[in-house]
């Protein structure tokens, strides 16, 4: 799934690097279904972007995953 999700994001974000780590185990206790992610995406395509807008670009491409997949999605956008 990890590879999938990073595939997508880069295919969103072209040129962009990509880092993504699976946090579940971290987060067992609270019987959530799907997994909890953690994403680093640097892209120049967030210059001028407000960090909201920039968070919004990152879920419109991972709309299906975020249905059923990923419970938690923790991101952290940068230009450079």
């Amino acid at each position: 799934m990890l590879n999938r999700i990073k595939q997508k994001l880069e295919s969103a974000f072209p040129g962009a690097k990509v880092q993504i780590a699976d946090t579940s185990a971290g987060h067992e206790t609270h019987n959530s279904a799907g997994a909890h992610l953690a994403v680093l995406i640097i892209y120049k395509g967030f210059t001028g972007k407000s960090l909201v807008e920039q968070h919004q670009m990152v879920y419109a491409a991972l709309k299906e995953e975020m249905k059923e997949q990923v419970h938690a999605l923790k991101i952290k956008t940068r230009t450079e």
